[in-house]
């Protein structure tokens, strides 16, 4: 087959690689589209223990099952594996099982990743493509339901509706745009705040999304102004940020993983009782959810999704890089 291989620090080779191999328990997907999401620029950019060149990366993904009790079907995955036996998992909390993994991962155990023609996956991990979903959208299920399982555990830590909240979402990709959109559309939250360096990135979000569309730096972004912030970026000085906006009482989001440490207020944090929560995915409920709200359209239209040809795929990585890429979200078509 061939497959977009991750080979080093912001290199990516499109070349043959073996196909999958059946196993018990396991189907072998024929891929129909697969999206690049942050974790995949932070391999790309040598910054991810958890994966480690050579590797496909990818975990965003639809397909047409090619053998076993699904074959035949047009499916999305939920590309995040755990055991089913932990306390974590018995309880519904698969998000936190200590064994998790995603596709397009070697560390701890090794599972080749999405941007190729087939992978394979746990049969426990496939949902049929409802009607109402393309196949070539239905990629964004994953990342939606990462922006869905943090906009509910943002409403779960603060003690006014979310709809009665300012809220400021720092950054402007995938993430920043979809928990806009669940806010906005779903939990009625009308006073947002997106900001993103990229000034062309903003106008992309602004065609889809009701909300002001600022710089970090904008004089509007004041001290003590937000009820709750979800920082999608994830580094040090978007941390910064979120802590000296944040109102007393107030709740911080942190979903990005740009960097992994640095300076933060906690003496604000302790003496104005302000809720920090890290998320990094979501729970079999959430992605079950998340289907049905992007079958039913609850968020929008999916217009800014833009797709490339998987072949090209290293470009894309480039331009996500460089900063020359508006859309939101890329989705590689093999």
């Amino acid at each position: 087959m061939k497959a977009l291989v991750y080979t080093g620090t912001e290199e990516l080779v499109y070349r043959d690689e073996k196909n999958p191999s059946e196993l018990e328990g396991e189907s072998i997907l024929k891929v129909h589209a697969s999206g690049i999401c942050g974790s995949d620029m932070h391999a790309y950019h040598g910054k991810d223990e958890r994966r480690i060149p050579p590797l496909i990366l990818g975990h965003e993904v639809s397909g047409q099952v090619q053998n076993g009790k699904f074959k035949g079907k047009d499916v999305v995955l939920n590309p995040l594996i755990t055991c089913g036996k932990c306390e974590y998992c018995i309880k519904g909390s698969e998000h936190l099982c200590p064994t998790r993994v995603l596709l397009g991962m070697n560390r701890p155990i090794e599972r080749q990743g999405v941007f190729a023609e087939f992978v394979s996956t746990p049969d426990q991990n496939i949902y049929e493509i409802p009607n109402g979903l393309d196949k070539n959208q239905a990629p964004v299920a994953e990342p939606t339901a990462v922006s869905l399982h943090a906009v509910l555990i943002g409403e779960q830590s603060l003690n006014k509706p979310l709809s009665e909240c300012r809220t400021l979402i720092q950054g402007g990709g995938a993430i920043g745009l979809l928990c806009g959109l669940i806010l906005s559309n779903i939990k009625g939250n009308k006073n947002i705040v997106l900001s993103d360096p990229n000034k062309l990135r903003l106008n992309e979000c602004s065609k889809y999304l009701e909300a002001k569309f600022v710089t970090p730096d904008n004089k509007d972004i004041k001290s003590n102004t937000f009820d709750i912030v979800f920082d999608t970026v994830g580094l040090e000085i978007s941390r910064q940020q979120a802590i000296d906006v944040i109102k007393p009482g107030g709740s911080i989001i942190h979903i990005g993983l740009t960097q992994p440490a640095g300076p933060f207020n906690f003496r604000k944090m302790t003496l104005q009782e302000v809720t920090v929560i890290g998320t990094y995915c979501y729970t079999n409920k959430d992605f079950e959810h998340t289907i049905k709200i992007l079958a039913n359209k609850d968020i929008g239209p999916l217009d800014w999704i833009e797709f490339r040809d998987l072949k090209n795929g290293g470009n894309a990585f480039k331009q996500i890089h460089d900063g020359t890429c508006v859309a939101p979200k890329i989705i590689l078509l093999p």
